[in-house]
């Protein structure tokens, strides 16, 4: 194994009726006043955001409701929510929902917490962050992994911008997690849950740093667990077995387990956030319509790796190493089409896209020449322009 620091100090409460820990936990973290964050009426026609209110009204702890958190959430709602979180005077910020909802609550946490600083210098790195307010998670879509996470991702509607933070200050102090509340979620949501949970380890998984074997099997367990549950809860969205390993990968796959002790790379999710800012394509969608071409572009530099991936992944027994690396490529690339997720621009939804249009893709992903995207192969605006273009139909 290689060197590495993990601190994952998220204490988990998972099962059946989960959620009724929750006004437990609040109290245990020392909450007094509780701002509640949501996305959409889903919660609150289900009555889930009712109970949980309920129960945490019950510890003698008040509660203020803030809802309407979009899908990639926007600064602006989130600064609504900095305001209402200092002017209610919250000590703690709940989030009811999926990932959208908790980045959200975590964006509202470090504004209210530093409120002579607007929250989004935090994401522009022009301000460091150095405090938060403790962010509660009752979790209802098994996705992005934000509730064990030190991610979250903030879109400034404005100017396009879509921008992630990692610290630790984005870490939950608790996580509520019942399968049985993701029962009603749609099945493309179920579909974009599945590929943001294997892109969370696929990510990681591709590194030129060798030496951690059991990082290795962790990460291959995780991947195959998903791909084989996948399609049955797609099928079925209450098999309570199938979607509870899909919601405990999701976790794992985010809380950093999965790339400990190794360069991580990350390089689709910035091709991603690019069209997530510019078109408000579907997060998990993004990473599935430009994946397949960014490993076809990238495998030649470490096509072992790749074909290591065939193997332990999808069972591969091809030997030749540069034809097992495509084969696991193009394995990967059928199973998100199988469950109904695009694969390439025109699949995505935003249609074939102009060589300008790709230009100013590409030198927004590079900070406009300030930075190099990933590790696995540092990409330079060129390299984007290609990966794009080869997605591009």
């Amino acid at each position: 194994m290689q060197s590495f620091i993990f601190h994952a100090p998220t204490e988990i409460a998972f099962g059946k009726n989960a959620e009724d820990q929750t006004g437990k936990l609040a109290r245990k973290y020392g909450a007094t006043k509780v701002l509640t964050v949501y996305g959409g009426g889903s919660v609150v026609k289900s009555g889930l955001l009712k109970k949980i209110i309920s129960q945490v009204e019950s510890e003698n702890i008040a509660c203020l409701e803030f809802g309407g958190v979009q899908p990639n959430p926007v600064l602006s709602h989130t600064r609504e929510g900095v305001k209402a979180a200092i002017d209610f005077g919250a000590d703690l910020i709940l989030a009811v929902g999926g990932g959208s909802a908790i980045d959200a609550a975590k964006a509202i946490a470090h504004g209210a917490k530093n409120p002579d600083i607007d929250v989004w210098k935090f994401w522009k790195r022009e301000a460091d962050l150095t405090k938060s307010l403790p962010v509660g998670v009752v979790l209802t879509i098994s996705a992005a992994g934000s509730e064990t996470s030190n991610s979250a991702v903030l879109t400034n509607a404005e100017t396009g911008e879509k921008r992630g933070l990692l610290s630790d200050f984005n870490r939950p102090c608790f996580a509520v997690m019942n399968p049985e509340l993701t029962y009603t979620v749609p099945k493309f949501q179920i579909a974009c849950g599945v590929v943001d949970i294997l892109m969370h380890t696929l990510e990681r998984y591709f590194t030129n740093t060798e030496g951690n074997e059991f990082t290795d099997e962790l990460a291959a367990a995780l991947l195959r667990t998903v791909i084989k549950n996948g399609p049955v809860a797609l099928n079925n969205p209450e098999d309570y077995d199938a979607v509870s390993e899909i919601m405990w990968c999701g976790s794992l796959s985010h809380n950093g387990i999965t790339g400990l002790g190794r360069l991580q790379d990350f390089s689709v999710h910035q091709l991603g956030h690019e069209l997530g800012g510019r078109f408000n394509a579907t997060h998990a969608a993004s990473l599935s319509a430009t994946w397949g071409s960014w490993a076809k572009y990238c495998f030649s530099v470490n096509p072992v790796r790749f074909a290591k991936y065939a193997h332990d992944v999808w069972g591969i027994k091809e030997s030749d190493t540069e034809t097992a690396a495509l084969k696991g490529i193009s394995q990967t690339v059928e199973y998100f089409k199988s469950i109904g997720m695009p694969t390439c621009f025109s699949e995505l939804g935003i249609g074939v896209q102009s060589d300008q249009v790709i230009d100013e893709l590409a030198d927004s992903c590079v900070f406009h020449g300030k930075r190099l995207v990933g590790l696995f192969k540092p990409l330079n605006k060129d390299d984007i322009i290609n990966i794009y273009k080869l997605a591009n139909h």
